[in-house]
C-alpha cells in the first residue's frame, strides 16, 4: 500500500465517520425540534429558533465538509486503484454512497420545512428516519470489507432482516410511551 493510498483511505474513513455522526446528530435535533413545536408559547418559539440554528450548523459545519472529504478521498483511492471500477461490489457501494448523498440533501429540505413550524413528520417518524443511514452504513461497510468475496443475496437478505429488527425495536420503544 502506498503512502498516498494510506492517507487517502484514512481521510476517507474520517470523512465517513464524520458524515455518519453528523446525520445522526442532525436527525436527533429534528426529533427535538418537532417535539418543541408541540410546546406552548413562548417555549415553542425559543426552542424552535435554537433547534433551527443547531440544524443548520450541523448541516453546514459537519455534514457538508464530511461529504466532500469522503467523496474526494474516495476518488483519490480509485485513481490509485482504478481496477476496482470494473468490480461489481464497487458499483453497488457507489450506488449506496449516491443514496446516502441524496439522503443528506433530502435532510436539508426537512430543516427548511421545520423552520416553517409545520414539520413533514412526527417526532416518531423522525426517529425512524434516523435509522436510514445505519442501514446504508452496514451495506457499505460489508461491501468495503468483503469486496469481491461479497455474497450479494446474503448482503441484501441481511439488510432486510436488519431493517425488520430496527422496525421492531422502534415499535417496541414507542409502545412503552
Amino acid at each position: 500500500m502506498t503512502t498516498l493510498y494510506g492517507i487517502a483511505k484514512a481521510m476517507h474513513l474520517i470523512g465517513m465517520v464524520s458524515w455518519m455522526a453528523g446525520m445522526f446528530y442532525l436527525v436527533r435535533i429534528m426529533v427535538y425540534h418537532t417535539m418543541a413545536l408541540e410546546q406552548p408559547e413562548p417555549e415553542r418559539t425559543v426552542l424552535s429558533r435554537q433547534f433551527g440554528i443547531m440544524q443548520w450548523k450541523a448541516y453546514n459545519i459537519i455534514l457538508k465538509p464530511a461529504v466532500i472529504i469522503t467523496w474526494a478521498f474516495g476518488v483519490i483511492m480509485l485513481s490509485i486503484q482504478p481496477a476496482w471500477l470494473q468490480q461489481g461490489w464497487l458499483h453497488v457501494k457507489l450506488a449506496f454512497l449516491l443514496l446516502l448523498t441524496i439522503y443528506t440533501h433530502y435532510l436539508k429540505g426537512h430543516i427548511r420545512q421545520l423552520e416553517t413550524g409545520v414539520p413533514r413528520f412526527t417526532h416518531l417518524q423522525y426517529r425512524a428516519l434516523n435509522e436510514v443511514p445505519t442501514l446504508i452504513l452496514v451495506a457499505i461497510v460489508f461491501l468495503a470489507v468483503f469486496k469481491t468475496g461479497i455474497h450479494f443475496p446474503a448482503l441484501f437478505a441481511g439488510l432486510l432482516l436488519f431493517t425488520g429488527l430496527i422496525a421492531w425495536g422502534i415499535r417496541k420503544a414507542n409502545a412503552r410511551k
